[in-house]
């Protein structure tokens, strides 16, 4: 395959600059990606999506404070509103005029908020990635999940949680147990994968979720736009891996409530689905993106 065009910059946005990359110039309508967290980077889902970029344009950003962002010192600035106005602020730097929207786990609250409170112009479709879209759902299903996990691990969780010491290593190593089950199954890890969180901040994501994936304790504790999702009226498709702390169960459900709207399970997969189930995850975003833009023509 021919190698693809990177142009990488800085954006202004509030709070500070952050760092985007677009990937390939192909003629098609843009791919914006969101990526996980909070504070999460871009650097996995650039290495798993950057292929489509062979015939559109597709544009990957860390979101202020994490990867190749600024890191402003300012804990006030961690709010999804301010994530919102952000990539509203992308889109302009860039002249996306028309984007299809991929959103990946964190990045399907800002996703769904984006479409629900600003109801953008010019946005083609949306994908959410491993759905957090109700923060006591997704705390639900991880309880079920930890209560299939090794009694010490799960003694292990409950104890750290309860005396508030879940800066420990024991804490630390339960919640590994859940992630190799729940976040991502390949052994070893892809060096991407430890790439991106070497460069994330831990600051943002206690800040907003909390101490672990199934302990939400920060601003989004009680996030849940479910009573709003029938106001997206663009193409939806909703994917998650069969061993996904974003359950197959609640992300079709969540699909359930978007009229129109598409579901897939990548049954090889937990929360990497594009890294794990990674060219068939391709495939199926190609096709999809691929059948909108035929229908609006």
């Amino acid at each position: 395959m021919e190698e693809l065009t990177e142009q990488e910059g800085y954006i202004d946005v509030p709070g500070g600059r952050v760092w985007f990359v677009r990937v390939g110039t192909g003629s098609k309508t843009p791919l914006v990606v969101l990526h996980g967290g909070p504070g999460g980077t871009h650097h996995s889902l650039k290495a798993g999506l950057q292929d489509l970029a062979d015939e559109r344009p597709v544009i990957f950003y860390d979101q202020l404070g994490s990867g190749n962002s600024e890191r402003p010192g300012d804990p006030s600035l961690w709010q999804l509103d301010r994530f919102v106005e952000e990539l509203e602020c992308v889109r302009q730097a860039l002249n996306l005029d028309e984007i299809h929207l991929l959103g990946h786990s964190w990045g399907t609250m800002l996703a769904a908020t984006y479409l629900i409170k600003r109801k953008p112009k010019g946005v083609r479709s949306i994908t959410f990635s491993s759905p957090c879209l109700s923060a006591e759902r997704w705390k639900r299903d991880a309880d079920v999940l930890i209560s299939k996990l090794p009694q010490e691990v799960r003694e292990a969780i409950v104890r750290n949680e309860e005396r508030g010491t879940t800066d420990s290593e024991e804490y630390r190593n339960a919640v590994d147990e859940y992630y190799k089950r729940h976040l991502i199954r390949i052994d070893p890890l892809p060096e991407v994968v430890i790439q991106n969180r070497a460069k994330s901040n831990s600051e943002v994501y206690l800040t907003m979720w909390g101490p672990s994936e199934f302990c939400p304790t920060g601003n989004l504790k009680t996030f849940d736009c479910t009573s709003e999702l029938n106001q997206i009226a663009i193409p939806a498709l909703f994917v998650c891996g069969r061993y996904d702390e974003a359950t197959p169960e609640s992300t079709q459900y969540y699909q359930s409530l978007v009229p129109h709207s598409q579901f897939h399970v990548f049954e090889n997969s937990a929360h990497y689905g594009y890294l794990e189930d990674s060219d068939e995850y391709k495939a199926l975003l190609r096709s999809f993106t691929n059948k909108v833009e035929l229908s609006l023509m």
